[in-house]
């Protein structure tokens, strides 16, 4: 493994003084008096940005934080990765907006992404550019199976996120988010995922065989099952704002096989677990099996240059001209570093890394498992949660969660939570993250886990 991480500006989180800082304090009341209220991530990590390098981040009162969000999982390759940089710098000097005319960088970045795929399904794959984000290939993916099968329902699983958009939204299982919203997207029809430390068919993980993905297959297959033969069903393999739940590999695989027999295209949301999250370039490849539509965003260019791809059967492709498209589909820069990300990953062995660091995490992380507030803790490759509940009535123990946020963050290390009332400590670094990073991060994490503990 020839990795060299990028340069890191000091050797260790270093914090001074209380959160946020006076300077920091001053932009985050700028941002409160005039942007949105739908602001999130400020709210529970009090920090303006100054600058980032790899795996850490600094405020604007010199406080450094080693980064465990990586920009929701869209910095693969850390912040400001030298090379990615050049290759986008290098791109602005020549073309920075193309539509969706071909050009070198964008035939390179083509080129790079389905050689990443599995040979079996490179030769039968198309690929369509949407406009920048996740939620927009989500309506796209949705749109282009309708399209082709000529059906409108919808299967999507509970504690899925699909986006923000008004169509991802109806797919994605947060009730709140959608409650304030009237006239949804109709005909989705929700099922549960296997969530085996929460079974949402109520049996215990000793006696649970994946009875969820059960539901589904009779549900689908009785003609008086209510439910018309879909358009498509859309499968997160790890729920990530549902609380990093990998789902179970006999759940897949029933999943596919039942989508298969019954023609219906089978979706793949790999935003965040695609361009190697997972430790391989996308997470269905650690299922064995082989999806219809892939839909990849956040971490294609490596950098947080904005893209977002679906990749699909060529079956599938009845568009007409136009059907979906985006004015900032052609973003060159985007394509310049992201062909180099593809690279660095292969010339790094960046995936390797992936592996390694992952057991590592699974390792350490697995002391924590007798903790009495720890439900569970899961993950695949740079993608781990850890559960927090109260181990009198099993609620979620989103408080503690919160209290264990901030207490890492005023020691150096920023994570994010999720799953059902914020829960669940989320890690997901870079991918280029070092043995040293990943034992601070713990160190910093336990540290809070234990000085934020609810009196047992």
């Amino acid at each position: 493994m020839t990795h060299t991480p990028t340069a890191r500006p000091v050797p260790a989180p270093r914090v001074e003084g209380a959160l946020p800082g006076p300077r920091s304090a001053e932009y985050l009341e700028h941002q409160r008096q005039w942007e949105s209220s739908a602001r999130a991530y400020p709210r529970h990590l009090p920090i303006a940005i100054a600058g980032g390098q790899g795996s850490y981040l600094w405020d604007m009162d010199g406080n450094v934080f080693l980064d465990f969000l990586a920009g929701a999982g869209v910095l693969s390759l850390g912040h400001n990765h030298p090379e990615l940089v050049h290759a986008a710098g290098e791109q602005l000097h020549v073309l920075t907006h193309g539509l969706d005319f071909p050009t070198p960088a964008k035939r390179e970045f083509v080129d790079a992404q389905l050689s990443m795929l599995p040979p079996e399904l490179r030769s039968r794959m198309r690929m369509h550019f949407c406009g920048p984000g996740g939620a927009n290939a989500v309506d796209a993916a949705i749109k282009l199976c309708k399209t082709a099968t000529g059906r409108g329902d919808l299967v999507s699983f509970q504690g899925g996120f699909h986006g923000s958009s008004h169509a991802a939204m109806a797919l994605t299982g947060l009730v709140a988010q959608k409650r304030p919203i009237a006239n949804g997207v109709p005909g989705v029809h929700f099922f549960p995922y296997s969530y085996c430390a929460r079974c949402p068919v109520g049996l215990s993980p000793d006696t649970c065989e994946t009875n969820c993905v059960s539901l589904l297959e009779r549900s689908l297959r009785d003609p008086n099952g209510g439910i018309p033969l879909p358009a498509a069903v859309i499968l997160e393999l790890v729920q990530g704002e549902g609380g990093i739940i990998p789902a179970t590999r006999d759940f897949v695989r029933r999943v596919r096989a039942l989508t298969a027999e019954l023609d219906i295209p089978l979706v793949v949301d790999e935003v965040q677990t695609g361009c190697g999250r997972t430790g391989t370039w996308f997470a269905f490849e650690r299922y064995g099996i082989e999806p219809d539509v892939i839909i990849a965003s956040k971490a294609l260019s490596g950098v947080g240059l904005p893209v977002a791809v679906i990749l699909y059967d060529r079956r599938l492709d009845g568009w007409a001209p136009g059907a979906h498209t985006g004015t900032f589909r052609g973003n060159q820069a985007a394509f310049a570093a992201g062909a180099a990300a593809v690279h660095i990953v292969r010339r790094d062995d960046v995936l390797g890394n992936v592996r390694q660091r992952g057991r590592q995490l699974e390792q350490r992380l697995a002391t924590l498992r007798d903790h009495v507030w720890v439900r569970e803790v899961r993950g695949l490759g740079l993608m781990w949660g850890i559960e927090l509940s109260d181990p009198r009535d099993g609620r979620p123990a989103g408080g503690y969660a919160r209290d264990v946020q901030a207490d890492a963050l005023r020691q150096g290390l920023i994570v994010e939570l999720g799953g059902r009332d914020d829960s669940v400590i989320r890690l997901m670094p870079p991918l280029t993250v070092t043995a040293e990073e990943v034992e601070i991060a713990c160190e910093i994490l336990f540290g809070a886990i234990e000085r934020c503990g609810p009196a047992r």
